[in-house]
């Protein structure tokens, strides 16, 4: 499996999320608009909205995640579960702390762990 493949995998998985139940709507919307955001995997868990690197599990954990609040605000942690990053009053702005806080060199999406390893390596 190859770039475009792991690309075309990306794209179907944010669009299964757009419908899916267990993470809020706005939010999904938020980040497929963020250009850096929408060439990572999304993945989701207890509603939050997480981001790897690659495709396939065990997903990377090196970039922050949204957990939406009550109220309509979100908290933007990590990328560990103990790192508090901020708190934002829409999706926009958690999206953009997200955003602003991406690991160095992060591109699209590729398949897995040891592909991303592999590239780190070769740059």
């Amino acid at each position: 499996m190859g770039d475009q493949e792991a690309a075309a995998i990306t794209e179907a998985e944010w669009e299964r999320l757009f419908n899916w139940p267990y993470v809020n709507s706005e939010l999904v919307q938020a980040a497929y608009t963020e250009p850096r955001l929408r060439q990572l995997f999304p993945w989701t868990g207890h509603w939050e909205l997480h981001f790897s690197r690659c495709i396939e599990s065990p997903w990377t954990w090196d970039v922050p995640y949204i957990r939406p609040q009550p109220g309509g605000r979100f908290r933007v942690e990590g990328p560990s579960r103990t790192e508090f990053v901020g708190e934002a009053d829409s999706a926009e702005a958690a999206v953009a702390m997200v955003a602003g806080r991406l690991p160095p060199g992060c591109g699209p999406a590729v398949v897995s762990r040891d592909t991303l390893a592999t590239a780190e390596n070769d740059g």
